[in-house]
């Protein structure tokens, strides 16, 4: 890990939601294992969807089916159903991290402009980042269905640095998986990951990034040993 990339001109960052702000498995649960009931399909355990969430609804849903055994051709009425779920517990079983809030704080405070982009439906985002009181902080939020291709894949990143106005050497990545990572590597943002994050059940020391913090008030601390 290296703080010489986190020190000079940053003024932005990029904040992933799941696994970073909100600890969210409990709305997945919950809406998965609604949606398999209507299916008549057994249910799956919280260490499955820790390890699968992060690159959408799809790939989150056709990975469900695939675990219980369910025939692939159930994915339409599967996906109608898990929207129907998840819209109507979203936020109810999901709590933010410890130091989110002082976190988002501190970047504020230093002039930042941030940006939430996640993979979550921005339908879904929206309304989960309000019901915390997150959605003060952020100038924009971007979902999964915001543009042709989701992290990580470089091109959502690259179009929220120019949301932003901020060029993405000076536009910092904040998430909690190879996802994320692996994204603003290829768009030229520095990244720092959370530890407590999904990460498709993967140690997230293992990850190529530049600094992992244990609580997202200790992003300060980071930048300015990296000054």
């Amino acid at each position: 890990m290296s703080t010489s990339v986190l020190s000079g001109g940053l003024r932005a960052a990029i904040i992933d939601l799941d696994g970073t702000m909100i600890d969210t498995i409990g709305d997945f649960a919950v809406a998965l294992n609604r949606m398999l009931a209507d299916l008549k399909q057994p249910p799956i355990a919280r260490a499955f969807i820790e390890h699968t969430v992060g690159k959408g609804s799809e790939h989150l849903i056709r990975q469900t089916l695939a675990e219980v055994g369910a025939d692939p051709m159930l994915y339409a009425p599967a996906w109608m159903l898990y929207q129907q779920h998840y819209g109507a517990v979203n936020g109810e079983h999901s709590s933010v991290y410890p130091g989110v809030l002082e976190g988002l704080q501190g970047l504020s405070a230093r002039g930042w402009k941030l940006a939430c982009l996640t993979n979550k439906p921005t339908e879904f985002a929206l309304p989960l980042l309000r019901k915390n009181g997150l959605d003060v902080f952020f100038a924009h939020v971007f979902g999964g269905d915001a543009f042709e291709r989701k992290k990580p894949d470089p091109l959502p990143l690259l179009r929220t640095c120019e949301a932003l106005g901020s060029a993405p050497a000076d536009t910092l990545v904040v998430g909690d998986s190879s996802n994320d990572a692996r994204a603003a590597r290829a768009a030229g943002c520095p990244v720092v990951l959370v530890s407590y994050g999904y990460n498709h059940g993967e140690p997230v020391a293992e990850v190529d990034a530049d600094g992992v913090v244990d609580r997202l008030d200790q992003l300060g601390a980071l930048i300015a040993a990296g000054a």
